[in-house]
């Protein structure tokens, strides 16, 4: 499945209550919103200045939100949420929580009803499970107004939350603004700057971290540094902290930080370098490592170095032999259907409902003007047993490129579209969306299960390798 949007949030949001849509997309569920601002800043308001949540005076956590009840698709048209004026006494927000009324929840504190720590934190954890950012923002607004803005807890998941949607300009203001920050947050920021192709921006952050001497870099923190070198395509920089890890801090490196250094190598397109690690390392490579190395030399144009890995996992996993047989149509795990979200309206719709005929009126369209842009269909990456020209129509309808097409016709011109995907993009639609960024004049955000790309004039943050 995957979630197109301009954000990401859920179907009954106050924010877009207007229309439903369906029709059936070919492969993912997406989500599509246009991008929201991010909150206003409050840097001059005086808010309390509250100490940190103590343990002992949390409420017990008898009701939890339940994610099943309030990511329900809508199944009708909703009316804007309207409430009367009421006291404290009058509602109980942990169970308008539960019950999925996550608009009404905000619309009753920001009319001035009291929310405490757990309904902040119960928020700002749906936000970041379904992805929406617009609400997150909200909360956020809300959060600066209420006792429990400098609360280290919440700020902790206010950033974990902007991290999750890729707005890490948001996230590291709440960061630099925190008293306190554990590691795993820093962990959290430096991943999440790899992810968005500023690796760059990630190694900085841990070099501040180092200077600072507050908290010692572990395994997990090496992880990620070298997920940034990778990002950031600097083999030096890669190898420089891996030593580092083993000879300033004594770490013992594992099987991820070997795939960190082949991930740094691999995108950096130095293969028999690569090759040459893989062969040193002191651990047998793994089923993980190979798939690495087949990934690279797809991406690199090694079709020999890609048939002899291919053959080598073959011995490892016969089940892998399958793949060179014709495979029947691909079951997917997952009910396959779209949410598509803009300022006034949120859509739930399937691609084989003849009535979105308009999104695909818009990508033929599109095809021809990629083709004259120099677009060429890859059509590796069809793995049904079809003629060439079924399997060019089969890339075409992808799910991103669809949800993408009706972004185009339903939103104002240059506006972000953005689509969150739960499997990794392929190599044809991540060439075939560069050359729509350019085409359109839009910057086309797609979150897959990797990591980000950003899309804008023909190029993408992750430079080609992801």
């Amino acid at each position: 499945m995957a979630s197109l949007s301009p954000f990401p949030g859920t179907a009954n949001s106050i924010f877009s209550p207007n229309i439903h849509l369906k029709f059936r997309i070919p492969s993912s569920t997406l989500l599509f919103r246009p991008i929201c601002a991010a909150p206003h800043d409050r840097s001059s308001t005086t808010y309390p200045n509250n100490n940190r949540y103590s343990p002992q005076s949390r409420p017990r956590r008898n009701n939890q939100l339940d994610y099943r009840r309030i990511s329900t698709p809508i199944q009708k048209e909703a009316d804007p949420v309207t409430l009367s004026p009421i006291s404290a006494a009058d509602v109980n927000l942990m169970s308008l929580c539960n019950e999925g009324k996550i608009d009404q929840v905000i619309e009753y504190i920001s009319q001035g009803v009291d929310a405490d720590f757990r309904i902040f934190e119960t928020l700002l954890s749906y936000c970041t499970k379904l992805a929406s950012l617009d609400v997150g923002e909200k909360v956020h607004e809300l959060l600066l107004r209420s006792p429990w803005s400098n609360n280290i807890e919440l700020n902790s998941k206010l950033v974990e939350m902007y991290v999750k949607n890729g707005r890490m300009r948001n996230a590291r203001k709440v960061f630099d603004k925190m008293r306190e920050r554990k590691l795993e947050l820093w962990h959290l920021m430096i991943s999440g700057y790899a992810e968005t192709g500023d690796g760059e921006s990630g190694l900085l952050l841990f070099e501040q971290m180092r200077k600072l001497r507050l908290l010692e870099p572990n395994g997990d923190t090496f992880s990620v540094v070298l997920s940034g070198c990778a990002s950031k395509g600097s083999v030096k920089d890669g190898f420089t902290y891996f030593e580092l890890m083993k000879n300033e801090y004594g770490i013992v490196p594992g099987v991820e930080h070997y795939l960190g250094i082949i991930d740094v190598l691999g995108k950096s397109g130095h293969l028999n370098e690569l090759l040459e690690f893989i062969e040193d390392m002191p651990i047998e490579p793994t089923k993980v490592v190979w798939e690495a190395v087949i990934n690279f030399a797809r991406i690199h144009g090694d079709i020999e170095l890609e048939d002899r890995t291919e053959e080598l996992l073959i011995r490892l996993d016969s089940s892998r032999n399958m793949a060179d047989k014709p495979l029947a149509p691909f079951q997917k795990r997952h009910s396959e259907f779209s949410m598509l979200e803009g300022k006034d309206r949120a859509n739930e719709f399937k691609s084989t409902i003849p009535h979105r005929a308009d999104a695909y009126e818009k990508l033929k369209g599109l095809s021809g003007q990629m083709r004259d842009a120099g677009y060429v269909p890859d059509t590796r990456y069809v793995l049904h047993d079809i003629d060439e020209a079924a399997k060019e129509q089969a890339l075409m309808y992808h799910s991103e490129r669809l949800a993408i097409a009706y972004g185009l016709i339903s939103t104002p011109a240059r506006t972000t579209l953005r689509i969150i995907k739960n499997l990794r993009i392929c190599g044809d639609c991540h060439n075939a969306i560069k050359i729509m960024s350019k085409i359109v004049g839009r910057e086309l955000i797609v979150r897959d299960n990797k990591r980000f790309h950003h899309f804008r004039d023909g190029k993408c943050s992750c430079n080609d390798y992801w």
